[in-house]
């Protein structure tokens, strides 16, 4: 006679199948878990270290926009060869004479040959500023201000062969 026992076979049952679920989304819920704590450590979602100033200044420059058009001026901007040419109206269609700007040319892609252009009166509306030989796409960003100092701010895409 054997003294050995009978080996049972391994049957698997509800218990055991509840086991592996747990144990599954329970991995799953950690991993899940670490990989958002990772995520928000590495950015948190701020943009800005002072977001409630600049809320503020979102406001003003709200502000700025209704004044804007509130004095319906227009302007077209064209490049003509080394020359940009600004042409200024008011609601009427009238010229908008003797305006000063600030005015600057940039890429749009980049912060290489960044410049500060200068504009002058040639007729009554039309400026003209002397930019020099350009190539490629240019973003045009000016502030025009009149004698009462009414702001208009306008940013044009320029692109020369």
């Amino acid at each position: 006679m054997s003294l050995a026992q009978p080996h049972r076979a391994f049957r698997l049952t509800g218990w055991h199948v509840l086991a592996m679920l747990v144990v599954f989304f329970g991995i799953t819920a950690a991993v899940d878990t670490i990989m958002v704590m990772d995520a928000y450590h590495t950015f948190p979602g701020e943009v800005s270290s002072s977001p409630y100033e600049d809320g503020l200044a979102y406001d003003s420059e709200l502000d700025q926009q209704r004044n804007q058009a509130a004095l319906g001026w227009r302007m077209a901007v064209g490049l003509d060869g080394s020359q940009v040419t600004l042409t200024a109206t008011d609601a009427a269609g009238a010229p908008v004479r003797f305006l000063r700007f600030a005015a600057r040319l940039e890429r749009p892609a980049t912060e290489q040959g960044r410049r500060s252009i200068a504009f002058h009166e040639a007729a009554p509306g039309v400026y003209r500023s002397s930019v020099g030989q350009l190539d490629g796409a240019w973003d045009l960003r000016l502030s025009a201000f009149d004698s009462h100092n009414h702001r208009f701010d306008a940013e044009r895409r320029l692109v020369a062969p």
